[in-house]
């Protein structure tokens, strides 16, 4: 169950709020349509509900706002828009990927594949999927952690009438299972006949909440459209017959040379045209939509007529008795104004009723809704028996003196505070399973794999040039790494792989595809360094094999030895690889972007270097010289193993100039990051 209470979007600048104070009701085991036009709000309502976009108001699902419920993706599964995923990303590992962020097992995919009827589709591109079978996969991720709740976002739209069909078949699978569905639709014909709850917006607000059958009777007509040249004789015709027959037609200009006709026969109108020689271009049997506030001022339910009575009973309290006379003499009058004929004029009353009668029942459902946390323990059918039990007493106390029907409003009123309780935007919740997740995201795309290939390609042919040159050191020679360049191909490919691992994903945020970033936890960012630093130490042996091999091939074994300082020389060179990789992937979670994690990783032995190699190299009293002896010689000498050699050339490693560098660019990197990340959770 879902209940929302006084939503209310910030206002935009001079603007007023898109949403005022919108408030319905969604039960469980019923399908709810939000109806509107574009501009009505329905799309900030579903946003205000799901702490998108700030404003004011709260939402329960449940008994419960959605930041209190431990795992939201599992209670409540999300709908907007297109699905937000990698175009090269395949359906399948796509819904892998999700399946490690939500903390489901992975066999879950494969599930909701067959239940949407992607199973044949599997290993396709999102790319390449059309629109029906997009919305299918949209469906599929909000099913994926079987939530009790559905909140989607005009699920049919652009789809065939067959698609449409399925997809209301499928929410109507969801809802027979005891679960709660809230869609948003701009159709009205589709609402009434999909839905079993329609609440109407218009500019914001609720105009209309009612059952499907009686949104259908109040605002859905039979009507006939005419089309015809002679538009306007043959309205003042039909207009004419009916008054003669007292008849009630209504006649309805539309736009070009359209009629609809209201109470009336194609039989009927079709003859009228014939006897008096107006050719007709069409006739045909529709069914009409009177508009957002017909529903409100035609034929209202026994509900809504009693909210009308209450603000004005509690009006006439606090009036003296001439104005209370004068109140009863407009509610009297209230009522719409009919005509036979063309029918169009109603009285200035109409809209002080549909205001009324729109702000009432938000009033009345929010005071049955503020206790819904101090219910979340009781089920959804007790709930909803409880308010079966106490809307018969509310008909009662209706019916009783005049003063306890006055009084009673007022009381339950002032009880409600003045404004609803702020809605932040809160970042979205860290995968459950950070390893697992950032593994399927990083292999279920080929740009990794082509990026190594690229880089293996590109040092291999750089080492033999290098080699064919001459001078050039045999380490550089064997990273293919030539003096003009300021990183090797390998380490600058690391560096690429660790900004693509946070840039991907605001570049396209599947993990928050609604909340526009991704959240900054630590156990993403270990996740991410650690399979970065995997790939990168992978890349790294895979560059010194490929050029190695490359290099005894074409020129034989005296360029393919290996020195005798390797160890040294391996552990600097390692460094230099991870280091950089490292860097790309901080680079680009603090600053969101794939291009600046690059640009802070070809920055390091760019701009970094220099400076580090000027304040080592300027004029000083003493000198760093002996530092590993004395290393050495303070952690005593004897290691187990021999761990004093991988001591030393750690302390080689930071003392070279690249070693210093990208030691302070991490830690610059990493204190920002890490600040970033606590200061959001201050917030």
């Amino acid at each position: 169950m879902i209940q929302a209470i006084g939503l209310t979007s910030d206002p935009r600048k001079d603007l007023p709020p898109a949403v005022d104070d919108v408030s319905f009701e969604a039960r469980a085991g019923r399908v709810t349509a939000l109806l509107g036009g574009p501009g009505a709000g329905k799309t900030t309502v579903l946003r205000l509900m799901l702490e998108l976009q700030r404003g004011r108001g709260v939402t329960y699902f449940r008994g419960r706002p959605l930041h209190r419920i431990a795992h939201p993706s599992r209670e409540v599964g999300v709908l907007l828009g297109d699905v937000p995923g990698h175009p090269a990303r395949t359906v399948r590992g796509h819904l892998r990927m999700l399946c490690a962020a939500a903390g489901v097992p992975a066999r879950r995919a494969d599930e909701v594949l067959e239940v949407v009827g992607l199973v044949s589709l599997r290993d396709e591109r999102l790319s390449t999927l059309s629109r029906g079978m997009d919305r299918r996969l949209g469906l599929a991720c909000a099913l994926l952690t079987d939530p009790h709740t559905l909140v989607l976002d005009d699920p049919t739209s652009g789809l065939s009438t067959r698609e449409k069909r399925w997809m209301h078949g499928m929410l109507r699978a969801h809802v027979a299972h005891g679960g709660t569905v809230l869609l948003t639709t701009p159709d009205p014909k589709e609402a009434a006949r999909t839905a079993d709850q329609v609440v109407t917006l218009e500019r914001g607000r609720v105009v209309a909440d009612q059952e499907a059958a009686d949104f259908a009777r109040t605002r859905l007509r039979p009507r006939v459209a005419v089309r015809t040249p002679h538009a306007p004789r043959l309205a003042t015709l039909l207009t004419k017959e009916a008054r003669a027959t007292h008849r009630s037609v209504e006649v309805v200009r539309e736009s070009g040379n359209r009629l609809s006709v209201y109470g009336s026969t194609c039989a009927d109108v079709g003859e009228t045209a014939f006897r008096n020689g107006i050719p007709v271009h069409q006739l045909a049997d529709e069914v009409g939509d009177m508009g957002p506030r017909a529903s409100t001022t035609a034929d209202r339910s026994a509900d809504e007529a009693r909210a009308d009575v209450a603000p004005q009973r509690k009006a006439a309290v606090s009036r003296p008795e001439g104005s209370r006379e004068q109140a009863a003499t407009r509610a009297r009058s209230g009522g719409p104004t009919r005509t036979t004929g063309t029918g169009t004029a109603t009285s200035s009353a109409t809209e002080s009723a549909t205001s009324s009668t729109a702000s009432t029942p938000v009033r009345k459902r929010r005071q049955r809704s503020v206790t819904a946390p101090d219910t979340e323990a009781r089920t959804p059918q007790a709930r909803s028996g409880d308010r079966q039990r106490t809307e018969p007493e509310a008909e009662a106390s209706d019916t009783t003196s005049p003063r306890r029907a006055a009084e009673a409003p007022s009381v339950e009123l002032d009880a409600l505070p003045e404004l609803p309780p702020p809605i932040s935007v809160r970042p979205a919740p860290s995968p459950l399973r950070p390893l697992r997740y950032e593994l399927r995201r990083a292999a279920g795309v080929g740009t990794g794999f082509v990026t190594c290939g690229a880089v293996l390609l590109v040092s291999a042919v750089t080492a033999v040039l290098l080699a064919r040159v001459g001078h050039t050191p045999r380490p550089r020679l064997m990273a293919g790494w030539p003096q003009q360049l300021p990183l090797p191909p390998a380490a600058f490919g690391a560096g690429l792989l660790g900004a693509l691992a946070f840039g991907d994903e605001f570049r396209h945020p599947s993990l928050a595809a609604d909340r526009g970033t991704v959240p900054r936890r630590l156990g993403l960012l270990a996740a991410k360094l650690l399979v970065t630093t995997a790939t990168a130490l992978l890349l790294a042996v895979l560059t010194l094999g490929c050029d190695i091999e490359m290099l005894y091939l074409v020129y034989g074994r005296e360029l393919a030895e290996v020195p005798s300082d390797w160890l040294s020389l391996t552990a600097s060179w390692f460094g230099l690889v991870v280091g950089c990789a490292w860097a790309g992937v901080l680079a680009a979670g603090l600053f969101r972007s794939t291009t600046a994690g690059l640009a802070a990783v070809v920055a390091v032995p760019v701009a970094v270097v220099p400076v580090v190699q000027k304040i080592v190299e300027g004029p000083s009293v003493r000198t760093a010289a002996g530092f590993p002896l004395r290393i050495r010689e303070l952690l005593l000498n004897q290691w187990p193993f021999g761990g004093e050699r991988y001591v030393e050339a750690a302390a080689r490693l930071i003392a070279q100039p690249v070693g210093g560098a990208l030691t302070l660019s991490l830690a610059a990197l990493l204190g920002a990051f890490l600040f970033t990340t606590l200061r959001g959770k201050v917030r």
